[in-house]
């Protein structure tokens, strides 16, 4: 049941973290409309007409990607230091409180590939997260019990530190400046899940 509960933790964070990220190709998009498991999370885009009408490539380029650089490029800021800074700036080097956590956990950022100016990009931190709850599957596999409960112990404080702190603030945003379905769902979705992983491991770390 654990390895269960593991293994779509790990999908959803990976889920999640790709739409957070970076626009998606026309391979992604086809994996969420085809993909029922996945389209359930998606309840507004299931019913949305150009998803179905549009061909993808089109799709893509004339009204999903411009939303998603609406979204994480010109109208909102996806960093954790903009929302808890005092000065509002984005801390982009050495001193930003995710680089020692990140390190410890032999986490390395792509920039090229995330196209993020931060480690602290909300796609960054959930795929951190997707990363830790991967370990976590492994030391399940390996019958590793400290290690479970550490790596456990580190994605709940890493949820009340750092995403927790902010993320809603931002997804809550996305969700009512989004243009179209798939990133007010994704909004919602991920507002709702991070909300119930936190409970979810506060309930297993108590147990």
């Amino acid at each position: 049941m654990f390895m269960q509960q593991t293994q779509s933790r790990i999908n959803l964070y990976a889920l999640l973290s790709r739409i957070m990220l970076q626009e998606l190709d026309v391979e992604m998009l086809k994996m969420i409309k085809n993909d029922e498991t996945i389209l359930d999370f998606f309840p507004t885009l299931q019913k949305w007409a150009p998803l179905n009408e549009l061909d993808e490539k089109k799709l893509l380029e004339e009204v999903i990607n411009p939303d998603f650089v609406n979204l994480s490029v010109l109208h909102l800021i996806p960093y954790e230091t903009f929302y808890t800074r005092d000065d509002q700036m984005i801390e982009t080097g050495g001193a930003n409180p995710v680089t020692d956590i990140y390190s410890a956990y032999d986490f390395m950022v792509d920039y090229e590939v995330a196209r993020t100016l931060s480690s602290d990009h909300i796609g960054v931190e959930l795929e951190f997260m997707h990363h830790l709850a991967n370990a976590e599957l492994q030391a399940l596999k390996d019958e590793n019990t400290n290690a479970v409960k550490e790596l456990r112990e580190t994605q709940h404080e890493f949820l009340n530190k750092h995403l927790l702190q902010w993320a809603p603030m931002y997804l809550i945003n996305m969700k009512y400046e989004s243009r179209t379905p798939l990133y007010y769902d994704a909004a919602e979705m991920a507002l709702e899940f991070i909300l119930s992983d936190n409970e979810y491991l506060t309930s297993e770390l108590s147990a």
